[in-house]
């Protein structure tokens, strides 16, 4: 078993844009024709056109561009943040949290601070679910070796 170890980000090295996740997959298209369609977008991040239509309704991807046509067009920057949100889906974050995420992004600057907050909290809620699995993982190591040993 490899154990990982965790610790905050160096704010030394930390760029002053704000940087959502580690650094995307490449981008299927350079900038600048980067339109994506939806069925394209749900092939490259898995996810279903119903949950990238809700994203949309709760406010969690509000800024989607449309062609004349009103058929959505989504950007590199679009599948970066998307490629964030499931990251954020992952860690157990409540959605309610993730919108208010976004909403404190398109607000701005002003709201690093509570931005900043959002995510310590949930990295603790994530360090404490790594630390009861690593719990789990040793009593199940525990109980494979009894049974192995009764062979």
């Amino acid at each position: 078993m490899t154990v990982m170890q965790t610790k905050p980000a160096d704010p030394a090295r930390t760029a002053s844009a704000d940087i959502c996740s580690a650094p995307p997959r490449r981008h299927p298209r350079p900038d600048g024709q980067d339109r994506y369609t939806i069925s394209e977008v749900v092939a490259f991040t898995g996810l279903t056109a119903h949950t990238l239509r809700w994203y949309e309704r709760i406010g969690l991807m509000p800024h989607v561009d449309r062609s004349h046509t009103g058929q959505r067009r989504y950007s590199n920057r679009d599948l970066d943040w998307l490629d964030f949100v499931t990251k954020l889906r992952l860690t157990g974050m409540p959605v309610a949290d993730m919108v208010r995420y976004a909403e404190l992004v398109r607000e701005g600057e002003s709201t690093y601070a509570e931005r900043q907050e959002l995510l310590e909290s949930t990295r603790r809620d994530v360090l404490t679910r790594i630390a009861e699995l690593h719990d789990t993982l040793s009593v199940l190591d525990h109980k494979i070796s009894f049974y192995a040993a009764g062979k």
